[in-house]
């Protein structure tokens, strides 16, 4: 496991993260309002399963690179560094106006929660985000694979929870993120600095090791 510090910030910046609103949330909210809450509940597990399918695959890709290369290891985290801030810089710079996507159509749970993971397994944002992401906080000389998986357990936890608030109550949230403009400003600011601040904070320990 990543030492107490590493784990905090960890923590801190996933939460926060989970809490923007951004396509996944978007993605459940356009379903529950579609659907009901059964279809928004049913897209929130989908979409986490499709999600832990991610966190698998990159944690065996980035165990067997390491026992390659450290080198190669290193490259990812100063490669996920930038991506990080390239990610900042350009959530600074969406707009504010807020569309839902219309591709919920099916009022069928079990379809909802099969799209959820579909979905989620195909959108190649979410592997680069992780692969981006939770490298910063693995120690490449404890186990990878148990490093990886329980971060990336921790930051799709936190994922689903924020989704399933979202289902539950998708009525009133799909009508004050509507209404509250300043709000969607605001959170999409800290988030692009947050995301820039743990890029370069990561180039920077990294180069003073």
């Amino acid at each position: 496991m990543p030492d107490a510090t590493r784990l905090g910030l960890f923590i801190a910046a996933a939460l926060l993260l989970a809490i923007t609103p951004g396509p996944g949330i978007f993605y459940v909210l356009t379903r529950s309002l579609k659907g009901g809450r059964a279809e928004g509940l049913a897209s929130s597990f989908g979409t986490a399963l499709g999600s832990f399918a991610h966190v698998l695959a990159a944690a065996l890709g980035l165990s067997a690179l390491l026992a390659t290369s450290a080198t190669a290891f290193a490259i990812i985290k100063y490669v996920g560094a930038a991506y990080l801030v390239y990610l900042g810089w350009r959530t600074l710079r969406q707009p504010d106006t807020l569309l839902l996507d219309s591709a919920a159509r099916s009022r069928q749970t079990w379809r909802a929660f099969t799209q959820g993971i579909t979905t989620e397994i195909l959108n190649p944002k979410t592997a680069l985000f992780f692969l981006a992401f939770i490298p910063q906080f693995v120690d490449p000389q404890q186990p990878i694979v148990s490093q990886f998986i329980v971060l990336g357990s921790i930051a799709v936890l936190l994922n689903t929870s924020a989704d399933v608030v979202v289902a539950l109550v998708a009525g009133p949230i799909g009508h004050w993120l509507h209404a509250n403009a300043r709000f969607r400003r605001r959170q999409r600011r800290v988030t692009g600095w947050a995301l820039i601040g743990l890029g370069a904070y990561v180039a920077v320990a990294e180069n003073g090791k």
